[in-house]
């Protein structure tokens, strides 16, 4: 899955696959995590927030599933 650069102190790239509605987080650490069931709505939003980092806490961190792949 290619990511793009977020910027946000602990988010380093950030990637989504639209068919299988997975978001993958790559964090300033190195861990990567695919959170799944993600819309393209709350991508796109994530994306483009005046805090990428803010955004994620609040609206995708505890409200889908995830999986650490690194």
């Amino acid at each position: 899955m290619d990511r793009k650069k977020i910027n946000a102190s602990n988010i380093r790239s950030a990637g989504y696959d639209p068919g299988n509605r997975v978001l993958e987080v790559e964090f300033s650490d190195g861990g990567i995590i695919q959170y799944s069931g993600v819309s393209e709505e709350v991508h796109r939003r994530f994306v483009n927030a005046p805090s990428p980092g803010s955004y994620f806490h609040d609206n995708i961190e505890e409200s889908f599933t995830a999986r650490r792949i690194r």
